[in-house]
């Protein structure tokens, strides 16, 4: 048990050890309801109902809308709680109040006083997470916090919220051994957070995710927005992934359903916050520049989806060679996810440092059958540097595949 000598790591330690967290261990460290999670917010005298909220959810971009719409309210002058999935550095990211990150102390305090609860209910890691976030932002007193779903929607511990207004950004095939198969099964899953009389903003649809939407926004009588309905001329932005501008429309459409909720948000705040989403946010890791000549790019994007999204964007970079440093977790439709990559490219294979990520021979072997040629690395700093070694001043070098490759470079 922790006690009042208990460090930070030691606190993170025994977080991590508790039972597993789905980044680190997939598949058998998902819960299929939520009855612990309101179990917590009830023993923590239900600290999300003493908070507005926005609940985003989305197969990709849910991570920038959030932080798009933290950046935004915090140049309305709000103070914004913002809660994250996974962590790139520090456990700290995941719960931050306009830009700065949970104390330390707060961290090491909460999981004391509360150990023996979380060990009784048998709690698992993001469970225990959502519910230092809920109380960090209710003793804090937010105006509002973004609260990002972590996987799906429906059956995601933070789903016990009722939020000002719901976002869903786009449906795509991930996560496929626990939301389904097919985009309206996912759909499904992730228009669980629509709750009776909040309104929804959907940013990208197809015709199977649309009828999802429409059915169960009319079984909830919730209002929904569709933002593709509500096209505005984009503006500048610090975050300079192409795909960052079906975001943007997302956001804005998303703001505009705040206002008409007596909101104050004034159009110079839209674009402030949009060109300052970094420095008041701390976003990393979306098509972020490491280093110039050669360019070096990492980017999150790890699913069909997402990473069809970033090759476009590498096809549209001029360059003289392209390196590609990339690793994966086990379990990702890897097949699919490497027939979007380039064959004109050098490949430096690697793995992420955590128990499911996909050993880099294996990588390798897979990529090698589908024509994609280069070599292993035993770390993904080694195939960074040895990109870096080989690359000339006008090349390109792109890091990514996984969330937890992007990581290992930052």
């Amino acid at each position: 048990m922790l006690d009042t000598r208990s460090t930070y790591q030691e606190t993170l330690d025994w977080l991590y050890q508790q039972l597993p967290m789905y980044q680190r261990d997939g598949a058998k460290a998902y819960k299929a309801d939520l009855k612990k999670t309101w179990a917590l917010v009830h023993y923590l005298d239900h600290p999300h109902e003493q908070i507005k909220t926005i609940h985003v959810a989305g197969t990709n971009g849910k991570g920038s809308t959030s932080h798009m719409l933290a950046s935004i309210l915090q140049e309305a002058g709000y103070r914004v709680g913002l809660y994250t999935s996974p962590h790139l550095k520090d456990f700290r990211e995941r719960i931050r109040i306009n830009g700065q990150k949970i104390p330390k102390e707060v961290v090491v305090d909460f999981v004391r006083a509360h150990q023996s609860f979380f060990s009784a209910q048998h709690l698992s890691f993001f469970e225990m997470t959502v519910g230092l976030a809920f109380r960090y932002f209710a003793d804090q007193k937010v105006d509002i916090a973004v609260i990002e779903v972590g996987m799906g929607g429906r059956l995601d511990s933070t789903n016990v919220i009722s939020p000002e207004l719901s976002v869903i950004t786009n449906i795509g095939l991930d996560h496929m051994a626990f939301l389904g198969t097919t985009l309206s099964a996912i759909a499904q899953e992730k228009a669980g957070i629509i709750k009776p009389g909040v309104g929804v903003v959907v940013g990208e649809v197809v015709p199977e995710t649309r009828q999802v939407f429409d059915q169960t926004a009319q079984l909830n009588n919730a209002p929904l927005i569709y933002s593709e309905a509500h096209y505005r001329a984009p503006y500048p932005m610090d975050l300079k992934g192409a795909y960052q501008k079906a975001n943007q429309q997302t956001v804005r459409t998303a703001i505009a359903q705040l206002i008409h909720k007596n909101w104050v948000v004034h159009e110079d705040h839209i674009k402030l916050g949009l060109l300052h989403v970094v420095a008041n946010t701390k976003l990393l890791g979306r098509w972020q520049q490491l280093a110039e000549s050669p360019k070096i790019i990492c980017d999150t994007a790890h699913n069909v989806h997402g990473l069809t999204q970033t090759m476009r964007q590498i096809k549209a970079q001029h360059y003289k060679s392209l390196h590609m440093v990339i690793g994966f977790v086990n379990d990702k439709d890897i097949k699919q996810a490497l027939a979007l990559m380039p064959f004109d490219a050098t490949y430096y294979f690697c793995a992420p440092n955590l128990p499911r990520g996909l050993a880099a021979a294996e990588l390798a072997k897979i990529a090698g059958q589908m024509g994609l040629v280069g070599k292993v690395y035993p770390s993904v700093a080694n195939a960074l540097n040895s990109a870096k070694a080989l690359a000339s001043q006008q090349d390109f070098i792109y890091v990514g595949g996984s969330t937890f490759v992007v990581a290992e470079v930052l």
